[in-house]
């Protein structure tokens, strides 16, 4: 049996690691001016053309009309996503009306198209992507309260939703220390692809918990009284089957739209494995141990725990 509670510090460097080094890498390319993170266009504003193609977006289109907007702009951070059946709208960061001009008439060209399928040429502001993030932030937030209200409520201990949204707070920093160290673009994926792996790593731990709160009354533990390290063991023990089994399901299929998939989708799917792999690390290494660590602060009489100043030693 794995001993989780005596070796919970070995697990807290590892998270403390990964996050130091995502937060010295935001701060590193701070400095170069190059941005804490890799913004995208959706989140600094750019320019947009939208024409109909007269046929669906293939990823062969896709290709060509990358190729076509990267050598007339300029611009290599060209996206080119489909709008209704043979729509496509081009985004690319703040371009010339000339420019964009010219993309449309070497489109219109090489696809024989007539000029009435330009259906839009504008700049957009930044001024979206900041309502864009500052609702994201704001869902993360409430849903981080929300969590803790309900886990507080159904297990009817605050330290248990302290635990489990410090395990959520630890998901989010890793997710964006990667975002920071692979340069991943921020762009509607990353808000996506965050409130997804804060659900499903919310859902993994509350599993734990559960079968803590089910040892504790099998073996008539009251509520509030500090439990034995074993308990603990145990309970991760017990569900680490399921947790593991569960996330290798959705490794699998996440990592194979990783491969198949197109660029957005790739942009998308790896933030997804790498939070996968966070969430089930934070839910079955870092959230319980941290509740045992929350449960032996202090006993009843204010005084330090002696388990948990043996199990320090």
């Amino acid at each position: 049996m794995m001993k989780f509670v005596e070796n919970r510090k070995k697990f807290y460097a590892v998270s403390i690691v990964v996050i130091v080094i995502g937060l010295l890498t935001m701060c590193i390319n701070g400095v170069r001016g190059v941005g804490a993170f890799n913004q995208g266009i959706e989140f600094t504003g750019g320019s947009l053309i939208q024409v109909d193609m007269g046929q669906p977006l293939t990823n062969e289109l896709k290709n060509e009309l990358l190729v076509l907007a990267t050598e007339i702009t300029e611009n290599e951070d060209a996206r080119i996503t489909s709008a209704g059946d043979t729509g496509v709208i081009i985004k690319m960061s703040r371009t010339e009306e000339d420019k964009r001009t010219a993309l449309f008439e070497a489109i219109k060209e090489e696809y024989g198209l007539e000029s009435n399928a330009l259906l839009e040429d504008k700049d957009f502001s930044a001024s979206i992507s900041s309502d864009i993030k500052w609702g994201a932030i704001k869902a993360v937030v409430v849903g981080t309260i929300l969590i803790l209200i309900y886990i507080t409520f159904r297990f009817k201990d605050y330290k248990f939703g302290m635990s489990a949204v410090i395990a959520l707070i630890h998901d989010v920093l890793v997710m964006l220390a990667v975002y920071a160290l692979f340069r991943i673009p921020l762009n509607n994926s990353f808000i996506a692809a965050m409130l997804t792996i804060v659900g499903y790593s919310i859902n993994d731990t509350i599993i734990v918990f559960d079968r803590i709160r089910e040892n504790k009354e099998r073996k008539g533990i009251k509520e509030h009284e500090p439990v034995q390290a074993e308990l603990v063991d145990d309970s991760i023990n017990m569900t680490m089957g399921r947790s593991i089994n569960t996330s290798l399901t959705t490794l699998v299929m996440v990592i194979l739209l990783f491969i198949l998939g197109t660029d957005s989708v790739k942009e998308f799917a790896f933030p997804i494995i790498v939070g996968v792999i966070a969430g089930t690390y934070s839910s079955v290494f870092i959230a319980s141990p941290l509740w045992y660590e929350f449960t032996h602060l202090k006993n009843s009489e204010g005084k330090p725990s002696k388990k948990l100043v043996k199990d320090n030693a």
